[in-house]
């Protein structure tokens, strides 16, 4: 189930919203749990035991941290246990098919020899609420906060059904006083109503007419595609990945509000940035901030000179990269950010910062660039595609028509510069100042219209974001 669904908007939130606002608030916690176990199940139908998978987390992950308090001489033994439980089944379902495969590979010269791959389903969700429980056992560990105060509880947290599939990554500590206590506030939950709103019209009416057209181009095969239509689509993709993990972020937000929770701002304008360094700061900035507090501050951070600095920055975007995808794509992805931003750190992210404009454009020109790597999986493909980019580059000669944009740009033209206002955070400032505005009700109103009338055609794309 999806939140850009006729199910989840008319069915499941509906009837979420009367038995959580019936149930007297003790009881409100266990019914979030079963509640988002009931939202995940729809989604794992076909692989049922994994929901035992996330339920065996919860459990799991609340007896390490009780035995870390109860044991404190051998809590050391007791977090590694627990990390190594977490990060055991993340990599078996993402990883392990990529490892093997590239040992096939590597071997290949043996007669004979080939590891069989077991081909597993990717759990809807691993990567975002593993790396949730991992954060909550090592805020255990160390002291910052205290361990859930019931198993219930415990299990609200991690499986908490609006950030449950495609994040923001929230920490135990962002939420551990309203698990305890909330109150209603009908303030509070209007403007979850119209943020959500304002997030499922990103989603749907921006994200996934962009992914139409940068769909479009592997259809026609990216060798047959002019250099125009080519940057015409990685400028779709580039405002389809993040309208959809936006918009996914905001609705996640929303939902929380309306059932009293505040969950962490996960982008901030990131196409507005200067650098690539402030791009990543403003780009899903719940996954930034768990690498630097849980792995390159534990790693020595900056504080021990240059070289481990540059060592450090180099595990956090391999690990950054390897994330988001088993494949050697999100690799080269991951890698290329960690040269950009050590070059930037060593000589010119001072002068990208004093001129602006150069440093807008210089971003607007790499972004794109970092997405066509992230997007295509193939890499003999990503060279055909980058060939297109820039022609003196290209290797494959095919049969492409020169006018080819016209039609695409004439179809597209007013999503794109929707999309390219969008993402300069002019539509969330309109919508933060005046969002109590009768008129502004009204275009929120047109918004959950229009999304409802695509997602009724069949325009409902499931977000980027479930993949990883």
């Amino acid at each position: 189930m999806v939140f850009s669904s006729l199910e989840f908007i008319f069915i499941f939130i509906p009837l979420f919203l009367l038995g959580y606002y019936l149930m007297p608030q003790k009881w409100r916690n266990l019914f979030l749990f079963i509640s988002s176990i009931v939202f995940y199940s729809v989604g794992a139908l076909d692989s049922p035991a994994y929901i035992l998978l996330i339920i065996a987390s919860v459990a799991v992950n609340y007896l390490v941290s009780r035995f870390m308090v109860k044991y404190p001489e051998k809590k050391k033994l007791i977090l590694t246990i627990g990390i190594i439980y977490n990060f055991f089944w993340l990599f078996l379902f993402k990883y392990s098919d990529f490892l093997l495969s590239n040992i096939n590979a590597a071997l290949s010269f043996i007669p004979s020899f080939e590891l069989s791959l077991p081909s597993f389903i990717l759990p809807i969700g691993i990567s975002f609420y593993t790396f949730q429980a991992v954060s909550y056992i090592i805020d255990v560990y160390r002291g910052t906060s205290e361990p859930a105060d019931s198993f219930i509880d415990f299990g609200a947290y991690l499986c908490m059904f609006p950030q449950l599939i495609a994040g923001p990554i929230v920490t135990y500590r962002d939420v551990a006083d309203k698990l305890r206590s909330r109150n209603f506030s009908f303030f509070e939950f209007s403007d979850g109503i119209k943020t959500f709103i304002l997030g499922l019209g990103f989603k749907v009416l921006i994200a996934n007419p962009c992914g139409k057209l940068w769909g479009n181009l592997s259809v026609i095969g990216y060798d047959s595609v002019s250099t125009v239509l080519a940057w015409l689509g990685i400028l779709a993709f580039s405002l389809q990945i993040y309208f959809d993990f936006y918009g996914y972020s905001v609705m996640a937000i929303g939902l929380g509000k309306m059932i009293g929770f505040t969950f962490p701002e996960n982008f901030k304008r990131p196409y507005v940035s200067v650098t690539m360094t402030e791009f990543w700061r403003r780009w899903h900035m719940t996954l930034g901030s768990w690498f630097r507090e849980y792995l390159y501050f534990p790693l020595g951070g900056s504080r021990n000179g240059k070289y481990k600095t540059i060592r450090n920055l180099l595990i956090v975007w391999f690990c950054t990269g390897l994330w988001h995808g088993a494949s050697w794509n999100f690799i080269i992805w991951g890698l290329i950010f960690f040269v950009l931003l050590s070059l930037e750190k060593t000589f010119y992210k001072d002068y990208l910062e004093r001129h602006r404009m150069i440093g807008h454009l210089y971003t607007l020109f790499l972004i794109p660039l970092t997405w066509a790597v992230f997007s295509i999986t193939d890499l003999p493909s990503l060279g055909i595609f980058f060939g297109r980019l820039f022609p003196f580059l290209a290797t494959v000669k095919g049969n492409v028509y020169p006018l080819d944009f016209l039609d695409p740009l004439k179809d597209y033209w007013l999503i794109l510069l929707v999309g390219i206002i969008g993402s300069t955070g002019i539509i969330e400032g309109v919508f933060k100042r005046f969002k109590n505005h009768p008129v502004t009700a009204l275009c929120l109103s047109a918004i959950f219209l229009g999304a409802v009338y695509c997602m009724h055609i069949g325009l409902d794309d499931p977000f980027l974001y479930f993949r990883f």
